[in-house]
């Protein structure tokens, strides 16, 4: 069966780029409710209905695992869509990305950069105390990388702008972050220009690779993984050829866009 992987749009298919890299050969469904993004803006109860709805639509075609690799729905829908689907296993991106952060941060000072969603549950700030309860921790919304991602604005002046306000007032404290973690899955595409911000004395670090290892780790002790290079299907809610045109960004291959499935979810 295989793997199972959702986000809100396209960002989250950096966690499954990882989770190709580290699991070849499983076979791999992944949906972006494209419709519907940002996750990150909207309540908590519609996050959880939105969450529910696009956990059903993969579920329902038969998984060995389901990611919830968005950051928002990690960190307000995962104890529901794991009661609800117990006992399969369901991952999300919070505690990997809290897990990464605690091992490169050396002075123990964190900002989260994440969706106002993200920020407003707190998951990122609790799942680090848990590992490290002597950690400075600091969240900061940031809306705007989204949109640049979105449209591929990954280098240039508008993005330095936009990452320098929000960096700076994090960086001018006197318990100014040695690690940023990057708590919303669109924001790995714009790392580098994070980093020249930041500076080299600042670390930066995402959940995908930490995801994807703590999957191996979970399907690896139940069922081994297969021979070959596995199949991938696409999922979306919205527009297959702008799913397949940013979403190629994200995940480090073209897609083309008649391999896109448009699936309604319902309201």
């Amino acid at each position: 069966m295989a793997i199972g992987v959702f986000d809100s749009g396209v960002g989250g298919l950096t966690v499954l780029r990882a989770l190709r890299t580290t699991l070849p050969g499983r076979d791999f469904i992944y949906l972006g409710d494209t419709a519907r993004l940002p996750y990150g803006t909207k309540s908590a109860a519609s996050v959880v209905r939105y969450a529910g709805q696009a956990a059903d639509a993969l579920v329902g075609r038969g998984l060995s695992c389901l990611v919830v690799a968005c950051n928002t729905a990690s960190a307000v829908a995962l104890p529901e869509l794991r009661s609800r689907y117990a006992p399969l296993p369901v991952v999300g991106v919070v505690e990997p990305g809290a897990a990464a952060a605690c091992a490169a941060t050396r002075r123990g000072r964190i900002a989260v950069l994440a969706t106002e969603g993200t920020v407003r549950a707190g998951a990122y700030e609790r799942a680090i105390r848990a590992l490290r309860p002597q950690a400075a921790v600091v969240s900061a919304a940031c809306p705007l990388f989204v949109a640049l991602a979105e449209e591929g604005w990954t280098e240039g002046e508008v993005v330095d702008l936009v990452a320098r306000r929000y960096l700076e007032p994090l960086l001018a404290t006197s318990t100014a972050p040695d690690v940023l973690l990057l708590g919303c899955t669109h924001f790995p595409v714009l790392a580098e220009a994070l980093a020249r911000v930041a500076g080299s004395d600042v670390r930066i670090v995402d959940s995908a690779a930490t995801t994807a290892a703590a999957v191996e780790g979970m399907l690896g002790a139940v069922d081994g993984t297969t021979q070959g290079r596995g199949r991938l299907q696409l999922l979306a809610t919205d527009d297959a050829a702008r799913f397949a045109r940013v979403g190629a960004r994200f995940l480090g291959e073209a897609i083309e866009p008649a391999t896109v499935e448009v699936v309604d979810l319902g309201g």
